[in-house]
C-alpha cells in the first residue's frame, strides 16, 4: 500500500487510489486516479512532478473561503478542467471553528469527526461536487486529481464512493482510506502541529488529540456509509438518486478506468 504514496516537497497525502481489483474481473488502471491535500505551498519541483502526471481534471472539494485563504498553485502546462464548489456560505470552515473554540482532546476530536462524516454525504456543496466529479470520470481520458484541505475526509469519502462504484473490495476501500495515517506520518508531525494550534488558539493540545483530529479511523467512514444506507437504502441508490450516477454512467466510468 505504501507504494501508492507519491512524495513531494510541500504537498501532503498525495497518492494513487486506482490500481485495485474491481468488479467483473476487471482491474482499475494505475496512474488515472490521484488524491491529495491542497496545493497552496507546493515548490517548483512539486509543480514539475505534478505536470509530469498529465492530470486533466482537478476536483477541489474545499469551500470558496478555503480556496481564497490557500489558493492553489498549478503547473504552467495544466490546461484541464477545474471543478470547484459554487456554494459560498461566507463563513470559515467548520474544522477551523472547531480548532479555535473546542477543547482539543482525543474524545472531542473523534466526536467532531464522527459528526462531520454524519453530515458530509448530504451537504449541498458535496452533492454538487461529487455529482460533477462522476460526470467527469465518465468523460475524461486524462488522469483526475481530487483534493480538499488535508486530503483525508471529503477526499476520503469521494475516493471510497469511487471504489464502491467500481466494485473494489470493501477491505481495499478501507485500507486505502486509512493510508492517510501513513502518508502524513502523524506521529512525526503531531508535535509541530500542536505548536501551530497553540499559537492559533492559545491552548495546548496533547499529542493524542492532534493525532485523533488529523488522522482517520474506520468508524468515520462507517458512520457516513451507514447514514447513506439509512437515508437511501443502499450506497448504489445514493449514487443514482443523489448524484445522478445511473447504469450508463457507471458503465462508462468502469470502461474508461479499466486497466
Amino acid at each position: 500500500m505504501t507504494g501508492r504514496i507519491h512524495h513531494f516537497d510541500a504537498l501532503d497525502n498525495f497518492r494513487d487510489y486506482g490500481d485495485y481489483a474491481a468488479g467483473g474481473g476487471r482491474h482499475v488502471a494505475p496512474g488515472r486516479l490521484f488524491r491529495s491535500a491542497h496545493q497552496a505551498r507546493v515548490s517548483e519541483a512539486d509543480l514539475d512532478r505534478l505536470g509530469a502526471l498529465g492530470i486533466g481534471v482537478i476536483v477541489d472539494l474545499r469551500r470558496p473561503s478555503e480556496r481564497r485563504d490557500q489558493p492553489s498553485k498549478r503547473p504552467t502546462s495544466f490546461s484541464g478542467a477545474v471543478i470547484e464548489s459554487r456554494h459560498d456560505d461566507g463563513g470559515e470552515a467548520p474544522h477551523v471553528t472547531f480548532l479555535r473554540t473546542a477543547d482539543l482532546t482525543p474524545d472531542s476530536g473523534r466526536r467532531f469527526m464522527t459528526d462531520t462524516y454524519r453530515r458530509l454525504p448530504f451537504e449541498a456543496s458535496h452533492l454538487d461536487l461529487f455529482s460533477r466529479y462522476f460526470q467527469a470520470l465518465g468523460e475524461a481520458d486524462a488522469p483526475v486529481l481530487i483534493h480538499c484541505a488535508a486530503g483525508k475526509d471529503r477526499t476520503g469519502m469521494l475516493a471510497a464512493l469511487t471504489h464502491h462504484l467500481l466494485g473494489v473490495h470493501p477491505d481495499d476501500m478501507v485500507a486505502d482510506y486509512l493510508l492517510t495515517n501513513t502518508a502524513v506520518d502523524l506521529d512525526r508531525r503531531a508535535p509541530g502541529i500542536a505548536l501551530q494550534l497553540e499559537a492559533m488558539t492559545g491552548r495546548t493540545a496533547s499529542h493524542d488529540a492532534v493525532v485523533a483530529f488529523l488522522g482517520v479511523e474506520p468508524v468515520y467512514l462507517e458512520t457516513a456509509l451507514a447514514g447513506i444506507v439509512a437515508r437511501h437504502g443502499s450506497v448504489d441508490a445514493y449514487l443514482e438518486q443523489a448524484l445522478g450516477v445511473d447504469t450508463a454512467l457507471r458503465d462508462r466510468i468502469g470502461d474508461r478506468l479499466a486497466a
